[in-house]
């Protein structure tokens, strides 16, 4: 199938290319004001406006970049962002911006599993970050200076207004994995009044900006429906599946197979958080469009490589001496130019560019990885 170059559009708009015969997975373009995202693809995470040991102008081939809300209101703050003349200018960056509502790291502190990427940031460490959780939204501690900080669905709306993102989340509540079903229950309908409320504080001001709502509702199925039915009333412009997913990728993939039939064909889907391949590869036939994650730069700043042929873990003393690259024919800057000898010497030696040359290797690799999912599904393999 022969794809026509895209139209210049400047506004948010999603088309689907071509539809599979075998499954639900599909190829599209999402347009937004700065560029195009060819979908399925790949999300990279920059927490703070920037892909960990890489710079912003060695993400050329990145259509989507995933930017957190929360550590912008902490630092430097998004009035700041503003007056520099928003998250594009300020990182520079001139392709689309994804951000969250910040909820994900806030209920992260509140249920007591912060991430470690996040117990890495500096400054002063505050037990008890999260001062309290009501109807009107979270008071939590900066964890960079104890500062007060307030967190409702119209201060998220604020704050990624203020950021200028092309694609912005509304605020939800993430509760762990393990509560019982009277919990559940409560934090999916204040979930939902925080949705209905961003929204309605999105409509005020578009400024350009697509909201993709965030399908609830844990690992049960009936309520993953009944959040699809609310949420698809209303005038969101994607939708974003999230909260808990479950333990394990066959509950995983249940609530996915559950979840995106209720959904709008024409629109795009998001799956947040996910990011590995086998996950991947079985959520595209479901019609998902992008996902994000962290773990492929997480992995390789670890020393460990992705690969057609599975992960090379360069650490490993049998790679002292393998001249040959990551994997052949790759067209990344590291395996172009350098050995798995050398990658393994830079990392004994806690060298710094050992995690620059790692990351752009995975990332490179997620993208070419979903580039041959779009080639696939053409070709009526998927």
């Amino acid at each position: 199938m022969i794809i026509s170059p895209p139209p210049i559009q400047t506004d948010f708009h999603f088309d689907i290319l071509y539809q599979s015969k075998r499954s639900r997975a599909r190829v599209g373009r999402i347009y937004t004001p700065h560029g195009i995202i060819d979908t399925p693809n790949f999300v990279a995470v920059g927490t703070n406006g920037s892909l960990k040991a890489l710079h912003n102008h060695d993400l050329q081939d990145l259509q989507l970049m995933f930017c957190n809300t929360y550590h912008f209101m902490v630092q430097p703050g998004t009035a700041l962002v503003k007056q520099a003349g928003g998250l594009h200018r300020f990182i520079s960056r001139n392709q689309p911006i994804i951000t969250d509502s910040g909820g994900f790291q806030v209920f992260s502190l509140a249920y007591g599993q912060v991430a470690k990427e996040l117990k890495g940031q500096g400054g002063k460490k505050h037990a008890n970050s999260v001062l309290k959780i009501s109807e009107e939204g979270v008071l939590f501690r900066s964890y960079r200076d104890g500062a007060k900080i307030f967190l409702s669905p119209e201060t998220s709306v604020q704050a990624q207004k203020d950021l200028g993102a092309d694609i912005i989340i509304p605020l939800d509540e993430l509760l762990p994995f393990h509560v019982d079903a009277e919990k559940l229950n409560a934090s999916f309908k204040r979930t939902h009044r925080w949705e209905l409320r961003s929204l309605h504080a999105h409509l005020q001001q578009r400024q350009q900006q697509a909201m993709f709502a965030v399908v609830h509702g844990g690992t049960n199925v009936e309520l993953r429906q009944q959040s699809c039915a609310i949420l698809t009333k209303e005038d969101f412009d994607g939708f974003a599946i999230g909260g808990s997913l479950g333990c394990d990728h066959e509950q995983l993939l249940t609530t996915v197979a559950a979840t995106t039939p209720c959904l709008p064909i024409e629109k795009p889907i998001h799956l947040l958080g996910i990011g590995d391949l086998p996950a991947m590869s079985q959520c595209i036939t479901h019609g998902i469009d992008t996902f994000d994650s962290s773990y492929p730069t997480k992995a390789g700043r670890h020393g460990m490589l992705l690969a057609k042929n599975g992960p090379v873990k360069i650490l490993q003393s049998k790679y002292a001496a393998d001249f040959s690259p990551i994997e052949e024919h790759c067209p990344c800057i590291t395996c172009t130019h350098y050995s798995r000898a050398y990658l393994h010497h830079l990392f004994k030696a806690n060298e710094p560019s050992s995690a620059s040359l790692a990351t752009a290797h995975n990332l490179s690799f997620m993208l070419r990885w979903m580039a041959q999912r779009r080639l696939d599904i053409l070709c009526g393999l998927i």
